[in-house]
């Protein structure tokens, strides 16, 4: 008999046929707008932006956030890649019975900063306390809703003015061949810090996570126009992103190694170990697409941001089959696959 694995969770293809398989095939088909078998990272229903997130970081508090901050943030970025606001958050908390009052007092602390930093309130929640060794410590699922970016219509009305626009919302299935592909920062900082950290390897003293809330950068985005797709590269990392876009749009990419920011001490720290930089997962940034003749101005916009200084455009989306080719620093190039599931497992 199959049994679940961790990689069924953990990104990844391995984690896109589990759901498919056994968990999306025996829910009824959904009319919304943007409905559960679009695998985005929210759902739209009656033009209401809502999404869910389940958070079981280990350990609870690690280099530069912790479970609590992540929490917040992870949410109100699923909702704000989709071009949405978020309005307002719900928190369920698992805890498991003989756990220290101060890690819980300092957990919702960070949320509730987290929450007032990016200006979306908790406003409903659940908590339950489960026996010893039920649960690991404490796990957290955050839910959120929105509304449609005031910027959103105007974003895709100048990106129209240059090519057709599928969807009316910044979906994975938007891009087509000549966009522009930016990440707003630094890739894998976080699965690296919190790696180390956990284990004991000592990278950290120089990493810490890059978990933060993207719904104010993002907006600066939208003011300036032409975005038409938005992601944040959690579970699976960049590589997992750009392989989701390909199959979902149905074109290709080429990506150029060089130009994807790298901390010197993630690369480092992935050739030790034998980890490819492009499938750690990051928290605190995004992967856009963007119509080619508005690029430089959208990057310009995001570096003047304190969570976009450091955004760079990294390739562009091609007609070719539904592959990332990726062009190495020796003037090769490699097909970029997406991973089998997320090499750091337990990072959100």
């Amino acid at each position: 008999m199959p049994k679940v694995i961790m990689n069924h969770g953990a990104g990844g293809e391995l984690m896109q046929e589990f759901l498919t398989k056994h968990v999306t095939s025996h829910f009824p088909k959904s009319k919304s707008e943007i409905p559960l078998d679009s695998m985005d990272d929210s759902a739209v229903v009656d033009g209401i932006v809502f999404t869910i997130d389940g958070h079981t970081v280990k350990p609870l508090f690690f280099p530069g956030g912790d479970i609590g901050r992540i929490s917040v943030s992870g949410t109100v970025n699923d909702i704000s890649v989709m071009g949405a606001e978020p309005l307002g958050l719900a928190c369920s908390a698992i805890i498991e019975e003989g756990l220290d009052m101060d890690v819980v007092d300092r957990v919702m602390d960070s949320m509730g900063r987290t929450s007032d930093e990016c200006g979306v309130p908790i406003v409903t929640g659940d908590t339950k306390v489960v026996g010893a060794g039920a649960v690991d410590s404490m796990f957290i699922s955050t839910s959120a809703i929105g509304r449609r970016s005031q910027y959103l219509d105007s974003d895709l009305s100048k990106a129209s003015e240059y090519r057709k626009v599928k969807d009316r919302w910044c979906t994975d299935s938007n891009l087509a061949p000549g966009d522009a592909i930016i990440v707003s920062g630094y890739m894998g900082d976080h699965g690296v810090a919190l790696l180390s950290f956990r284990e004991g390897y000592g990278f950290e003293s120089e990493l810490s996570s890059d978990v933060t809330p993207l719904n104010h950068m993002i907006a600066e985005g939208l003011k300036v126009g032409g975005i038409v797709s938005m992601k944040d590269p959690t579970r699976g990392g960049l590589a997992n992103t750009l392989n989701e876009w390909c199959s979902k749009s149905h074109v290709g990419m080429e990506i150029d190694f060089a130009s994807i920011p790298l901390r010197d001490g993630v690369v480092n720290a992935c050739e030790l170990l034998g980890i490819d930089p492009l499938c750690i997962g990051t928290e605190g940034k995004a992967v856009i697409g963007v119509v080619p003749e508005m690029a430089e101005d959208v990057v310009k916009a995001l570096r003047a941001t304190k969570e976009g200084r450091d955004a760079a455009i990294i390739g562009h989306v091609t007609e070719a089959p539904e592959r990332v080719i990726l062009r190495t620093e020796v003037g090769g190039r490699r097909i970029l696959e997406a991973p089998a599931g997320d090499p750091v497992p337990r990072i959100c």
